[in-house]
């Protein structure tokens, strides 16, 4: 991915309006981030425990996704399988994300999910930059880490077509 700007980030969101956007806490060390390493930029919101966010490119422009999810926690025995990169985690590191629908149906309250990574480094945890805390983590694959990263983006586009993609 490469480096965006809190500008860009705010115009990029599909599921929420101009205002919303604006209210959004973006992350304050964008120029730190290792953009080589995302294939997504994704945040929680530190004033809103229950509320995330992700950015990423697609066909040649930035778009972004509100999201929220469950602040209660699992136990610490059960493991889940995050939707986008494959990862296992245990506890609560993997959670039920929803993002309210673009448009006229997310205005309706019409909303879609996806199991995804909690910390939203999904990314790393592909290229082993990150480890999965407690019991968890990465099955072995025959697939190269390109063929890998594709079908997470593939994941994570397939999600955002659900959410409603402009055109």
């Amino acid at each position: 991915m490469k480096a965006v700007t809190e500008r860009d980030i705010r115009a990029s969101f599909i599921n929420c309006s101009k205002g919303e956007a604006a209210r959004l806490a973006v992350p304050r060390d964008l120029d730190a981030r290792t953009w080589d390493d995302l294939d997504f930029l994704g945040w929680r919101e530190s004033s809103a425990p229950d509320r995330a966010n992700l950015v990423t490119e697609h066909a040649g422009r930035l778009i972004g996704v509100a999201l929220r999810y469950p602040s209660r926690q699992r136990g610490l025995l059960q493991r889940s399988m995050c939707s986008i990169c494959l990862t296992t985690h245990s506890g609560s590191g993997v959670s039920l994300m929803t993002a309210r629908l673009a448009g006229k149906a997310g205005r309706e309250g019409n909303s879609v999910g996806i199991y995804m990574c909690t910390d939203l480094a999904c990314s790393l945890y592909l290229r082993g930059k990150k480890v999965p805390e407690g019991v968890g983590g990465r099955f072995e694959e025959s697939l190269t880490l390109e063929e890998q990263v594709e079908r997470a983006r593939g994941n994570l586009v397939a999600f955002l077509g659900k959410v409603g993609l402009p055109a």
